[in-house]
């Protein structure tokens, strides 16, 4: 069988910047990063659903295997819809708890989590990560996606980081399991959901764990 020929374009928009500028780029983007925080304390505050289309938009341009795009973003603001997800989550986070192994208890008791998400509620917005593990087709054949953990998980990272630099707070949440969140938002069986995104302004008393985070030498090495 004879391969597709690929179709190939000049590179579009890409900006060259003098040495100074890039490092002066790069470490004015570092630090905006780090005072990005996860918090579990939102305002209910309306947040203008133009901002949450843009952040989505670059969640859309991450790369993936083969240019597949195996995601789909779920965005919900409905009241009900919201009290119906926490209700779903809290209750396979009381069976979590119920069962997770003592030393993985251990690991979570300095950020204060527990089954309880009130969050889920208060926050505006929650958006739905779904991969999508194979394509339909109209003939009833699957087409395999590639690399669909890997591509979902960069297009995750570039949400989290959009909705940062536009001034929003995040908070990443995995119940376990997640299929209710397949049924509570009607997604077909090809789609699996891997993470809550939980967004909007943080509330004016929010908290966050005294967490340090690894320096540079400690996660890098350079050969």
């Amino acid at each position: 069988m004879k391969r597709p020929q690929a179709a190939f374009e000049p590179l579009p928009d890409y900006r060259e910047y003098p040495a100074p500028e890039m490092e002066s780029r790069a470490r004015a983007f570092a630090a905006d990063m780090q005072r990005r925080r996860t918090t579990r304390h939102f305002s209910d505050r309306p947040v203008p659903r133009a901002v949450i289309e843009a952040c989505l938009e670059t969640a859309g341009s991450a790369p993936s295997g083969a240019n597949q795009q195996p995601w789909h973003f779920v965005v919900v603001s409905e009241p009900t819809l919201k009290r119906g997800i926490r209700e779903a989550a809290e209750q396979a986070e009381a069976e979590f708890y119920a069962k997770a192994p003592a030393e993985w208890l251990e690991a979570l008791a300095p950020l204060g989590t527990d089954a309880r998400k009130p969050y889920l509620e208060t926050a505006p917005y929650l958006i739905a990560v779904f991969a999508q593990r194979f394509a339909p087709s109209p003939s009833g054949k699957r087409r395999t996606h590639y690399y669909v953990n890997e591509s979902v998980g960069i297009a995750t990272g570039f949400l989290l980081a959009a909705l940062h630099y536009a001034g929003l707070a995040t908070l990443t949440h995995t119940p376990s399991p997640m299929g209710f969140l397949n049924d509570l938002l009607g997604r077909p069986a090809n789609e699996k959901a891997v993470m809550l995104v939980v967004t909007g302004y943080p509330a004016p008393d929010a908290r966050v764990p005294r967490i340090r985070r690894k320096t540079l030498d400690e996660i890098v090495t350079f050969r």
